[in-house]
């Protein structure tokens, strides 16, 4: 459905992004931030399933700034590859990268961004530091960016995720008390993808409802709608 273009960031590094846009009127944009295994083909699904539902979606790839064209699976070796990867970006260069996609989709309205696992803590730093309306984050391992959210944001955690127990969900709590955090019962870490042994179908399908409900409401509204909602604070 969508297709690759380039990007620019605003220190001249040119990089891919896949796009996809909306069968018919686009209700605003979503950048979709990538795991630790590229733009591979299951972030590309998630991107296209975005534009179904009406939004003008775009997913950087960030992995560019190290080595083009990083499309991996799931396998350890993979898993290893993917956080050498990681480990190497430059935080404020990936923020900048962020920034092009957030340029790019902005004359579709208001800006959210969904990310997962690494992209998740990527989704909380743009949160914190980008223009953006609001931001969603699954499973990932946030650090104090320095400065607090700056708008709405949605938590999604497995209670049987290894490498975010539950004491780091209850340090990220104390970094952002204003946010909305859901605990999917038995759900591990990427519960989200289909392409991956820890996927959990139904804590995928609620929590997407939770995804799709939380950005109509955050991208939809207009000037005369009332404050935020109440975090709620729940498990599931």
């Amino acid at each position: 459905m969508g297709e690759f273009t380039s990007l620019m960031a605003r220190d001249g590094h040119e990089f891919q992004a896949y796009l996809a846009a909306p069968p018919a009127k686009t209700r605003g944009g979503i950048v979709v931030i990538q795991e630790i295994f590229g733009v591979n083909r299951h972030i590309r699904a998630v991107t296209d399933g975005f534009a179904q539902e009406g939004y003008t979606a775009i997913a950087p790839a960030l992995f560019d700034r190290v080595r083009r064209g990083i499309e991996l699976g799931y396998s350890p070796p993979e898993v290893a590859e993917g956080r050498g990867y990681a480990q190497q970006l430059n935080p404020e260069q990936t923020l900048k990268d962020l920034a092009a996609a957030i340029a790019v989709v902005k004359h579709a309205g208001r800006v959210g961004t969904v990310g997962y696992c690494f992209g998740g803590a990527q989704s909380y730093r743009a949160a914190c530091l980008l223009p953006i309306e609001c931001a969603v984050v699954y499973y990932g391992r946030v650090q104090d960016a320095g400065t607090p959210p700056r708008c709405p944001v949605l938590y999604h955690f497995g209670s049987a995720d290894q490498s975010i127990p539950p004491q780091a969900v209850d340090h990220i709590k104390a970094l952002h008390p204003g946010g909305t955090f859901y605990v999917y019962e038995g759900a591990g870490h990427g519960f989200n993808c289909d392409l991956r042994a820890a996927y959990d179908p139904s804590a995928a399908a609620l929590a997407r409802e939770r995804t799709l409900q939380f950005l109509e409401r955050h991208l939809q509204r207009n000037d005369r709608d009332g404050p935020d909602e109440v975090a709620d604070n729940a498990s599931a």
